[in-house]
């Protein structure tokens, strides 16, 4: 029942950032909501024989999401020239992780799905999974839209050498 109390809570406070003129805001609300639905039904089961091949999987995993999000924010602040928040952008940001990547944020909601996942495997866990990837995916394309519309030619051709979330992969 606190889990639950948990989930409707933070879900409703990620709620507030629905708000705001991008179309994918309401996609990633969807892949946040999924990792937190992960994170609580899992989360009796985080520190479990913490030195199994599956748990050290999970903490590489979630050390990833971290540092993809947290370079991701201090790229688009820095490099990105923002007029207000950081999705403001006024320049296409091509640098750090973003030569590799164009959605390294979005890779961070991947890997902490992943890892949240590996803390213990279900069917449950595997749907939620799935609603992180499938979300993630939605949001990056609407996104990708409004880049082209904004940066154009640039972005198409930025578009050519990166991959979407994570570097070499995906």
């Amino acid at each position: 029942m606190l889990r639950l109390g948990i989930f409707v809570i933070v879900s409703a406070l990620l709620a507030l950032t629905l708000r705001g003129r991008h179309a994918h805001r309401v996609y990633r609300y969807f892949a946040f909501v999924s990792v937190i639905g992960l994170v609580l039904l899992n989360a009796d089961a985080w520190f479990r024989d913490p030195l199994s091949p599956r748990q050290l999987t999970s903490w590489v995993l979630l050390a990833g999401s971290i540092v993809f999000a947290e370079e991701g924010f201090r790229l688009l602040r820095g490099s990105g020239a923002p007029e207000g928040g950081f999705e403001e952008t006024t320049r296409l940001v091509t640098t750090g992780l973003y030569r590799f990547v164009r959605h390294p944020m979005y890779g961070s909601i991947l890997l902490g799905g992943g890892g949240a996942f590996l803390k213990r495997p279900s069917l449950l866990a595997l749907g939620l999974l799935f609603l992180v990837g499938l979300f993630s995916f939605a949001t990056a394309r609407v996104e990708e839209a409004e880049n082209l519309e904004k940066f154009g030619d640039g972005y198409r051709a930025y578009q050519q050498g990166t991959k979407l979330f994570i570097p070499f992969l995906v």
